[in-house]
């Protein structure tokens, strides 16, 4: 297989994803060209993830001012057949990021759909592993939304087939094109120990945010709440499916 070369590399740090299960024919219009959507255990999800991008480089350049910020994504899961074996990736509805930059390049590169808004994060976490809590916060139309949760106890490495490593261990991305085309990138990184969330919570204009067909959805509690500690990740160039 042909790697392409590394076009991003950064650590992705205390990543929280709230995980709701949906209808897959409100996904249905979304999925990319040569991809069908992917279940687990015959359910459809939609996860919400705030993380922390940690020493960015693009090309392999430091770029001043854009090596440290958060994200917070909402994706599905989708799986595509290459030679045989399927590859399972996700798509992004919407990327918030707090650099214009990034969005601007990230839309351009990938034909991806961020949008830059101003965000903050917090990260409190305890010696004694019994009270953490990780939030991500971004400012919409005049007023912070954010994401958060809260947990304890040690991370696990998460079975092989177990829903964790359906929702943390996605290795590609893909990304509708116009004309019907789609671009394929890889992302590379160790898998990752994972806690469960003893709370978690969502508050934010879904509709003006994602869409009001996912209202419904992200308004209740999550199915499931997870966070994965991170590691250095390396996103190659994007290819057009064939």
């Amino acid at each position: 297989m042909r790697t392409e070369r590394t076009f991003l590399s950064a650590e992705w740090r205390n990543l929280v994803m709230l995980n709701y299960e949906v209808e897959p024919s409100i996904l249905a219009g979304r999925v990319p060209a040569g991809c069908e959507l992917d279940a687990w255990s015959g359910r459809y999800f939609v996860s919400v993830v705030g993380f922390q991008f940690l020493g960015t480089r693009v090309l392999g350049l430091a770029i001043p001012f854009h090596r440290n910020f958060e994200e917070v994504n909402l994706r599905f899961y989708v799986r595509h057949k290459n030679q045989g074996d399927w590859r399972r990736g996700v798509v992004f509805i919407r990327e918030l990021v707090p650099k214009r930059a990034i969005a601007l390049v990230a839309n351009h590169v990938y034909g991806e759909n961020y949008r830059a808004l101003p965000m903050r994060h917090a990260v409190e976490l305890s010696q004694q592993a019994d009270s953490n809590r990780v939030s991500y916060e971004w400012r919409q139309n005049n007023h912070w939304e954010g994401l958060s949760v809260t947990f304890s106890g040690d991370p696990v490495l998460p079975a092989e087939e177990a829903e964790e490593t359906f929702i943390t261990e996605h290795y590609w991305g893909y990304a509708q094109q116009p004309g019907h085309s789609a671009v394929e990138y890889q992302v590379e990184h160790p898998r990752w120990l994972v806690w469960h969330a003893d709370t978690a919570s969502l508050k934010c204009d879904v509709s003006s945010l994602y869409g009001a067909e996912f209202r419904d959805a992200l308004s209740g509690s999550p199915s499931t709440a997870f966070i994965a500690d991170g590691s250095p990740v390396v996103v190659r160039r994007g290819r057009q499916l064939q």
